[in-house]
C-alpha cells in the first residue's frame, strides 16, 4: 500500500481547505493521514470519506511523531495563533527525522511584501515569514503556497450580517482594490502539489481570485448574484476591531485582522497571479459565483424579513 499523504488541518468545518484537501485526494484514489485535534463528529466525518484519522497536537513532539511517520508527503496547516513559528518547527523537525520527501507549507501572500527589513504591524505575518525562513534552513524539501485573503474569511464570516440585514457590505477596506480567492480554489492547487509534489519542490506559489477590483465593485458583484442592490459601506478600522473583541476573538487574531484591513486600506491587496489556472487548468471563482453559491447565507429567510421590516 502507498505511504499515506499526511494532511494537517483536516478537520476544518466545511469549506475548510485541510477538509477539501483530503476529500479531493481520497477522489483521487489517494490514501490520506488526517490530523485532527480532536475525536469528534468531524473526525469521523473524514473516516466516513476513506481517510485513516490521526489525532495530534502540532506543539507536542510525541504525537507528531505518530502522525508524521510513514508519510513521505504532508501538508502543513495552522491557523492564526501565537504559537505558529513553534509549532511549523516542531513539525519541520519531526517531518526531517522521519525523511519526509515533500512539505507543502500554506502561508500568505503579505510575505511576497516582506523582508529582514520589512514587516508588517500583524505578529502573525512575522510568524508566517520566520516560519518560511525556518523551514528554508531545515533542509526540508519544501513547496511555499501563499493565498490572498479568502473568500470564506472577510466576504463571508464578516459581511453575512450586513448584507442580510441591510444590504450592505460594512468592512474597513476603504477604496484598496483586492483579489480574493476561495477555498476550494485554494485546496484544488494544494491537493494538485500533494499528488505529485517532486516538479514543485522549492518553489513559491502565490493563490488570487480572477481580478483585482475595490469593494464597490465587488458589492456591484453581490448585487448581480442576490438580485437585489448592495452598496459598499467603509467603516473606521478601529471601532470594528473593537467590535470583533467584543465578540470574544483572540487579541492575536484580531490584530491580525485589523492589520490586514489597514492593508487593504493602502492598497497593498491589489494583487494578481495566474497560478491557480497554471496549477490546475481551471481558472478560479469569481466573487459573483461565490455570493450566489452562498445566497443562502446572505439572504434572510421570510420570517427573518418580516421582524427585520417591523
Amino acid at each position: 500500500m502507498a505511504n499515506p499523504i499526511l494532511v494537517t488541518g483536516a478537520a476544518g468545518r466545511v469549506g475548510g481547505v485541510g477538509r477539501t484537501i483530503t476529500k479531493l485526494l481520497l477522489k483521487q484514489g489517494k490514501a490520506v493521514r488526517a490530523m485532527v485535534r480532536n475525536e469528534d463528529d468531524r473526525a469521523q466525518a473524514l473516516r466516513d470519506m476513506g481517510a485513516e484519522v490521526v489525532v495530534g497536537n502540532l506543539l507536542d513532539l510525541d504525537s507528531m511523531h505518530r502522525v508524521i511517520a510513514g508519510c513521505e508527503t504532508m501538508y502543513f496547516l495552522m491557523s492564526v495563533s501565537d504559537a505558529y513559528l513553534a509549532a511549523t518547527v516542531n513539525a519541520a523537525a519531526v517531518a526531517k527525522h522521519h525523511g519526509v520527501k515533500a512539505f507543502i507549507n500554506m502561508s500568505q501572500m503579505t510575505l511576497s511584501q516582506m523582508s529582514i527589513t520589512e514587516t508588517t504591524a500583524s505578529p502573525q505575518h512575522k510568524l508566517h515569514w520566520l516560519a518560511e525562513q525556518a523551514l528554508n534552513w531545515s533542509g526540508l524539501p519544501v513547496v511555499h503556497v501563499r493565498p490572498t485573503v479568502l473568500l470564506e474569511g472577510f466576504f463571508l464570516i464578516f459581511t453575512s450580517d450586513s448584507v442580510r440585514e441591510s444590504n450592505q457590505i460594512r468592512l474597513p477596506f476603504g477604496e484598496g482594490k483586492t483579489s480574493p480567492v476561495a477555498v476550494e480554489d485554494v485546496a484544488r492547487v494544494l491537493a494538485s502539489l500533494l499528488a505529485n509534489p517532486q516538479p514543485h519542490i522549492g518553489k513559491i506559489y502565490h493563490l488570487t481570485g480572477p481580478q483585482s477590483e475595490n469593494m464597490h465593485f465587488y458589492a456591484q458583484e453581490y448585487s448581480k448574484a442576490l438580485g437585489r442592490t448592495i452598496t459598499f459601506q467603509d467603516i473606521p478600522v478601529e471601532p470594528w476591531r473593537d467590535g470583533l473583541l467584543e465578540r470574544g476573538l483572540p487579541v492575536h487574531l484580531v490584530n491580525h485582522l485589523a492589520t490586514m484591513a489597514d492593508l487593504h486600506r493602502a492598497g497593498r491587496y491589489d494583487r494578481m497571479s495566474d497560478d491557480v489556472r497554471t496549477l490546475t487548468g481551471q481558472g478560479p471563482l469569481r466573487v459573483q459565483e461565490f455570493v450566489k453559491k452562498n445566497a443562502a447565507t446572505f439572504t434572510a429567510s421570510v420570517k427573518e424579513a418580516i421582524l427585520v421590516n417591523t
